[in-house]
């Protein structure tokens, strides 16, 4: 019989565990607070607890909707067994998870104007980030729920974002907004630079503002304003064009806040006069004019400061890791922006900040044996570390409430789980001191992220 809760799953089993090995199907009213107004959703966790000889339980599970379980498998069984869940999993195709081992990320797309991005832990009304394998997943907020001490030390609604940055190679198409944070912390680490964009292998952002234009000016305020009429006289013809593409988006069906494939785009624009395009080109050059670029080659590591407008540039693959708050101001953007029908420069303009962006070099914390760990960066509330293991050598992970772990080379072992480049997994607080390994016959490294 399944066993309907008033509490999570977690809580009932810490008050069942006697020693013997159990299995238990339980249903559960969940809140997906990433969701307006935040609807309750029954869940179905399917858990089977067993003791080792030592006499340390050890957790394995699925989750998914209960009304999916109920409309597809008839059992009023009891008691169940382990082989019994799984086998309900499999034929629900929901997947079969060591929940004291590291779990796979399943990353979802997010198309944009610019390209995509790869969310590993995205949780939000624009996307949920799975866990599972390529053909069995379910929402990483579900799995969370089933134990959110025994997981993530109770911060399952407050997980980091690891997401990947993937714009178009192409000039203009593949340049993300220019944009600041006010409260939001992250961190890029390039992992590929697109030859056909950048045939010298140097790539780029917009990080902050050219401070010889800067000086050209007899006060900040004077070059603040002077950027703000660039920006302002860009968008008026930015929103001309914009409207001009909006009558051909509904010509062809399209949703205005869809993103248009770039070909797409360049074929509307192509019919549009050559003085319109003039004019956009003339003001865009004007407008960029007063930031400054920052060249970025594969491995470049960028802290980006909060209040310090910066753009991702095309051709440009990165890893970022950034809190989970959904907070930007956006200056200006060469496309039209489909999440907000506004910019926010007016409001940039006040808190920006002017200054140069220091470089920090990455801090060392170990060297030996093989093995090194230099600290990519140090946030209030999570920190992340960049870890070379050599062949044959292994490494001590450190105490954590959570982990987030993406591969950046090699295929270092996680208790038996290889981590491949730009595969993502979460660690469990279990993990805590478990030994990190590497077969292989190249050095592995990758990325660590530990909330505070």
């Amino acid at each position: 019989m399944i066993t309907a809760l008033a509490e999570t799953p977690e809580q009932y089993l810490r008050q069942q565990l006697n020693g013997a090995n159990r299995a238990f199907a339980l249903s559960y009213s969940y809140e997906q607070y990433y969701l307006p107004n935040q609807p309750v959703i029954e869940l179905l966790a399917l858990i089977s607890v067993e003791f080792d000889s030592a006499g340390n339980d050890i957790w394995s599970g699925s989750v998914g909707a209960l009304s999916e379980f109920s409309a597809h498998i008839k059992t009023d069984q009891s008691p169940f067994t382990k082989e019994m869940l799984q086998t309900y999993a499999a034929e629900l195709n929901w997947p079969w998870l060591d929940l004291d081992k590291a779990l796979p990320l399943k990353p979802i797309s997010i198309k944009k104007p610019w390209g995509q991005e790869v969310w590993f832990t995205g949780i939000e009304e624009r996307g949920l980030s799975l866990v599972g394998s390529l053909n069995t997943a379910t929402p990483l907020p579900w799995v969370l729920s089933m134990a959110p001490q025994r997981l993530c030390a109770g911060l399952d609604q407050q997980i980091n974002l690891l997401k990947i940055l993937d714009p178009l190679p192409e000039e203009v198409f593949g340049d993300l907004y220019f944009e600041l944070h006010e409260e939001k912390q992250e961190v890029y680490v390039v992992t590929h630079v697109d030859n056909s964009a950048w045939p010298s292998g140097e790539g780029g952002i917009r990080f902050g503002f050219s401070q010889e234009v800067r000086q050209e000016y007899p006060t900040d305020d004077a070059f603040k304003q002077a950027f703000s009429c660039a920006v302002k006289a860009y968008e008026n013809i930015r929103r001309r064009i914009d409207a001009e593409l909006d009558t051909k988006r509904q010509a062809a069906g399209i949703a205005l806040d869809a993103p248009v494939m770039a070909e797409q785009t360049k074929a509307w624009l192509a019919e549009l006069s050559v003085e319109l395009q003039d004019q956009e080109y003339t003001l865009r050059q004007a407008m960029d004019h007063f930031k400054a670029t920052k060249s970025l080659q594969l491995g470049d590591v960028v802290k980006v400061p909060c209040f310090t407008p910066h753009s991702l540039m095309h051709g440009v693959r990165t890893i970022e890791f950034q809190t989970p708050v959904y907070e930007r101001q956006i200056l200006c953007f060469a496309q039209k922006v489909l999440t907000q029908d506004h910019w926010d420069t007016d409001k940039a303009i006040h808190c920006m900040n002017l200054d140069k962006p220091e470089d920090e070099a990455l801090k060392p914390l170990h060297s030996a044996d093989g093995v090194t760990v230099d600290e990519v960066v140090d946030f209030d509330d999570f920190c992340v570390w960049r870890i070379a293991i050599r062949e044959g050598q292994s490494w001590q992970l450190p105490e954590f409430q959570y982990a987030l772990v993406i591969g950046l080379n090699g295929q270092p072992q996680f208790s038996q789980t290889p981590l491949n480049q730009e595969e993502g997994i979460l660690l469990p607080a279990l993990m805590s001191g478990d030994v990190v390994s590497n077969v292989a016959d190249n050095t592995a490294l990758f990325l660590l992220a530990l909330p505070k």
